[in-house]
């Protein structure tokens, strides 16, 4: 956990005298990426960002999640994009982890700060930058945008910590989640939330359900029921969740548990 309660991995190499075991699993079900192996030697540069560099998280592949990409960015002093999305049929979601991030949307400039988000429909005009003398990481997914007739998404930009979170039923608030992008409006085909968990509260049943997942674990620890398997995921985790796979966690504490969540939703199947 660094300063601003929002995790982002040290990407040095381990020494050579460390042990290889670690906790990433790949499956046709789920893939568990442990922040230990969120490391230089496995960056990409995007021909279309200065000064930046990503680890991606998840891309779609036969077997797994498809629905989404999913990238941890982080950008150096001085750097970013003037045309950061090189394909317009795709919308965007970012969210702040670590220093302050320009925004130029449509020409409206916005500052984003740790918990900082913005949604960028298809098609939008935007433009980001680090002007600070420090780095900047955040959370960048993107999806292929289903259009609906009668329906056009707007750009939504805000604060997590700036939205009351709801309490799940039947759970004495000890399990809640922030929802940054509109539920009840069907011109969103995804949705983004900040899931938090007190200490020692669950998901008491196993989830099965079509919904696609990227989690990043922003907060404290948890073990989480992956289809047959009980893994163990801590802060600056990356788990992608393929349709219908089985899940459910326990908090594990001494803090909360808590991450940003990705699914899609809210169209019809393609046959």
């Amino acid at each position: 956990m660094n300063k601003t309660g929002y995790y982002a991995p040290d990407s040095t190499l381990p020494p050579q005298t460390a042990l290889l075991s670690d906790r990433a699993v790949v499956t046709e079900a789920y893939t568990v990426i442990p922040r230990g192996v969120m490391r230089d030697i496995v960056t990409s540069v995007l021909p279309e960002w200065d000064g930046t560099r990503a680890w991606v998280l998840n891309r779609p592949v036969s077997g797994g999640a498809t629905t989404f990409a999913q990238y941890l960015m982080e950008v150096a002093p001085g750097g970013g994009a003037q045309k950061p999305e090189p394909q317009e049929t795709v919308e965007s979601f970012i969210f702040l982890l670590e220093g302050a991030l320009s925004l130029t949307i449509e020409g409206e400039r916005h500052e984003l700060t740790p918990g900082g988000f913005a949604y960028l429909p298809p098609a939008s005009n935007w433009q980001a930058a680090n002007d600070g003398g420090e780095l900047v990481k955040f959370q960048w997914i993107r999806k292929a945008y289903e259009p609906l007739a009668g329906h056009t998404p707007k750009v939504v930009v805000g604060n997590e910590k700036d939205i009351a979170p709801g309490a799940m039923p039947e759970t004495d608030n000890k399990w809640r989640t922030t929802r940054m992008l509109p539920v009840d409006d069907l011109a969103y085909d995804m949705h983004i939330n900040v899931v938090t968990f007190e200490p020692g509260a669950s998901i008491p049943f196993a989830e099965t359900h079509v919904m696609e997942h990227g989690l990043y674990v922003l907060e404290g620890k948890a073990v989480y029921r992956l289809n047959e398997d009980w893994v163990e995921v801590q802060e600056g985790d990356y788990m992608s969740l393929r349709a219908f796979c089985p899940q459910a966690c326990y908090a594990g504490g001494p803090s909360n548990f808590r991450y940003l969540l990705y699914k899609d939703v809210n169209r019809q199947i393609r046959l």
